[in-house]
């Protein structure tokens, strides 16, 4: 019966999760703050149980997905051009904040060791990628500034964490050596990265060893799994073993999987990402009960006035240090000033202000070990976990909120780059296709009036570089197979042209995936979307 009241606690959640994103779209707030507000409220309600998060259950089953689906779909052109702004926030904001947080902790918390508030600075430090990319894309934010932000937070959780098992390290009776902590970063990063590589070449031998469109699927759904459990078991960095397998698999998934694959698969991995983002939110105001429970009488208060105050650091060291990240290599640089000239200031305000904190920080705090190496309680863990939320909920809801009216404010500029790409890819790929329709006229199996259709077809798109003519096949089994076979060749000409273009920088992984997926809906509709791209 145990099994039942928690199954029935988990079908409520899920309604919960639906009603108040329903209700965030139609207020216009992003959904992550709302969940959150929602769960720190019904916490607060008589009779609801107190939920109390396994931090290895957030992290296996959380994170490989959410950090798989986040590195899929991020632009690896977009994510190699602003690898320089990238590193600045993932690695040395990440280190700053942490030296700034532990100086606020231990001045706020008297007693407080350099172990456990470094410990802490780790944990509050890194931006969460799911907030990132669950707020960020439903506003109008210029691509770059996404780009670096989607990227920063791809990355900083390793960073963050390097950090973080040192100073607990150190908190549970070990020793902390300089050295050997860049050591283990070094190893921690390039062997995650390896693991994830390697997850995504087999993952994608899998693919071209099966035509099922539901094997395929699950196969994709396990590979981030596989990769963190390898990242884990070799102690190397799980969370870069999944961005780089995400990274790597989709440069290569277009040409091995059919169209039906990539339709079902997609729709598959937007629910799964839905409903784990909606929970993890939902329960990390749910959490709020057993946190406040941990801390003793008259405690409550202080600790959270220390977590608003650790907020405002955080907040004001980022909103410090993106400034000087972006204008000091500029300054030692003079070609890399006429490079990459200096973005626009409400851009670089914009960096600052987003640095919303999620599952992430709540998984790190929940991980902290209860004892040190004497069998004695960690100090202030309780306190260090009441904190963590504490600057979850006020940067999702202070920083979250704002982020509309800020944006309208600032009068961003509009990005028309990837407009401009997709008509260029567009009229590529129409012109790449009807290269191959003319190398296919002459074949037996053409069929003469087809082929004209066609060439029809792609001359109107052509002359407007965009567009979804509609071809009718004949009615006859024979034409209509022939009109097929005729234009699962030309789709396949437009999609490798496509990939082409990704693949030497011409267009963004962004543009390849828009029209990809109008390509395969065609495939779908003409009854060849089982079809690869050899068939």
């Amino acid at each position: 019966m145990e099994g039942l009241h928690q199954l029935e606690i988990v079908i409520l959640l899920l309604g919960v999760v639906l009603a108040l994103t329903t209700i965030a779209q139609k207020i216009v707030v992003p959904y992550p703050i709302l969940l959150v507000i929602g769960g720190l409220i019904l916490s607060l309600i008589p009779g609801v149980p107190t939920v109390t998060l396994n931090p290895d259950l957030v992290f296996l089953v959380f994170l490989p997905p959410i950090l798989w689906a986040a590195a899929y779909f991020t632009s690896w052109r977009e994510f190699r051009r602003n690898l320089r702004p990238i590193s600045l926030l993932a690695i040395g904001l990440v280190v700053v904040t942490s030296g700034a947080v532990a100086v606020v902790a231990r001045w706020l918390l008297p007693g407080m060791g350099w172990a456990e508030a470094i410990a802490l600075g780790a944990i509050v430090s890194p931006p969460d990628a799911v907030s990132a990319t669950a707020i960020g894309k439903r506003l109008r934010i210029p691509r770059r500034v996404v780009t670096i932000l989607e990227g920063e937070s791809l990355v900083n959780d390793a960073t963050a964490l390097v950090v973080y098992r040192m100073a607990v390290g150190v908190a549970v009776g070990g020793s902390f050596a300089p050295g050997q902590g860049l050591l283990t970063f070094v190893f921690a990063a390039s062997v995650g990265v390896a693991i994830g590589i390697a997850v995504s070449i087999a993952t994608r031998w899998a693919l071209c060893a099966t035509h099922d469109s539901f094997t395929e699927i699950a196969i994709t759904l396990l590979a981030p799994y596989v990769a963190w459990v390898l990242g884990e078991q070799l102690h190397a960095s799980a969370v870069l073993a999944c961005v780089a397998g995400g990274l790597h698999l989709r440069q290569h998934f277009s040409a091995v999987v059919s169209p039906i694959t990539r339709i079902q698969g997609r729709a598959v991995w937007d629910v799964l990402v839905f409903v784990l983002n909606g929970f993890i939110f939902i329960l990390i105001g749910l959490e709020l009960r057993a946190l406040s429970q941990a801390i003793p009488p008259g405690g409550l208060g202080p600790v959270l006035m220390t977590g608003i105050v650790v907020s405002l650091a955080a907040i004001v060291v980022r909103l410090g240090w993106v400034p000087l990240a972006a204008l000091i290599p500029r300054w030692l640089s003079a070609s890399l000033r006429a490079r990459d000239p200096l973005p626009a200031w409400p851009n670089i305000f914009l960096i600052g202000w987003t640095g919303m904190r999620g599952i992430v920080t709540l998984a790190a705090a929940l991980a902290l070990p209860v004892a040190t190496a004497a069998g004695t309680p960690l100090p202030f863990r309780a306190e260090i976990i009441l904190i963590s939320f504490t600057v979850i909920l006020v940067t999702l809801v202070l920083q979250g909120l704002s982020l509309t009216p800020l944006i309208r404010a600032l009068h961003l500029e509009e990005d028309r780059g990837f407009e401009q790409e997709e008509m260029l890819a567009r009229e590529h790929a129409a012109s790449m296709a009807l290269t191959r329709l003319d190398t296919l006229a002459g074949e037996s199996w053409s069929v003469g009036e087809q082929v004209e259709r066609l060439r029809d077809h792609y001359g109107r798109r052509m002359q407007r570089f965009g567009g979804n003519g509609h071809v009718d096949p004949e009615c006859s089994l024979e034409s209509a197979e022939a009109f097929r076979r005729l234009r699962h060749e030309t789709l396949t000409a437009e999609r490798m042209a496509l990939i082409g273009m990704r693949n030497d920088g011409t267009i963004s992984d962004e543009v390849l995936h828009r029209l990809e997926h109008e390509l395969d809906i065609e495939a779908v509709r003409l009854g060849i979307g089982e079809r690869r791209v050899h068939a």
